[in-house]
């Protein structure tokens, strides 16, 4: 049993590749296992995934930032079709919307139709980021939470949570189990985007990090069992 009735999951561009091949089956095969198992404790879900697997556009200093946002753009929208695709295999419905038309690949988003979805069970993935440059998939993620009403943002990151200080070169960093929106923006702890931050704070929505490889980390948050950091 689950308190959440609705969230929304971030998870990395990075969680479908191998290192390898940019999208790898069985690393998306895992992915689709880990939905699979949220969906039956009963919460709405809805997913935004990144694009870093394909292109990084802010690593990308010889191209105009615009131009290499909307790049980035368009490689979560083969990241979204090929985890809707896997989804659709499994036999779980699911629908692929994008923040920008892009004509017979998706649907293009339209906030009452992905309400129904929800309602209807059906697992949405957002697409296209925000649909401007400037923007991160964390701010696109935040942003969809918030216009979808999420009782909470789960984030999947390479961290198992917040820390004081870097735990790479620290060890003797101290994880935070919670730790207030105000703080992580006033810290700069850089846990997400602070416009991302900052929008959940303005509307109430709960952050949960988790770090992206923890056996059934997100099942197991929802179900209470305290792991990664909670922002609140």
């Amino acid at each position: 049993m689950t308190n959440y009735k609705r969230i929304l999951l971030k998870i990395s561009g990075e969680a479908l590749s191998d290192g390898k091949t940019n999208i790898c089956h069985q690393r998306v095969t895992n992915v689709v296992e880990q939905i699979k198992k949220i969906c039956a404790t009963g919460v709405e879900l809805g997913v935004v995934v990144g694009g870093g697997n394909i292109w990084r556009g802010r690593s990308t200093n010889s191209m105009d930032r615009a131009t290499a946002d909307y790049i980035g753009m368009l490689a979560t929208v083969m990241n979204g079709l090929a985890l809707g695709d896997a989804l659709t295999a499994e036999g779980v419905d699911n629908r692929v919307v994008s923040s920008f038309a892009i004509d017979k690949v998706t649907e293009t988003y339209f906030l009452p139709n992905v309400l129904r979805y929800l309602n209807e069970k059906k697992v949405v993935i957002f697409v296209g980021g925000t649909g401007s440059p400037y923007f991160s998939t964390d701010t696109s993620a935040s942003l969809r939470a918030c216009e979808i009403h999420a009782d909470a943002l789960i984030c999947l990151k390479a961290v198992d949570g917040i820390y004081d200080s870097d735990p790479k070169l620290n060890p003797d960093a101290h994880r935070y189990d919670e730790i207030s929106y105000d703080k992580v923006i006033a810290d700069n702890l850089k846990a997400l985007d602070l416009t991302a931050i900052a929008m959940c704070r303005e509307y109430g929505v709960k952050i949960i990090t988790l770090g992206k490889d923890e056996p059934d980390g997100v099942v197991r948050a929802l179900t209470g069992e305290k792991l990664g950091t909670i922002i609140k």
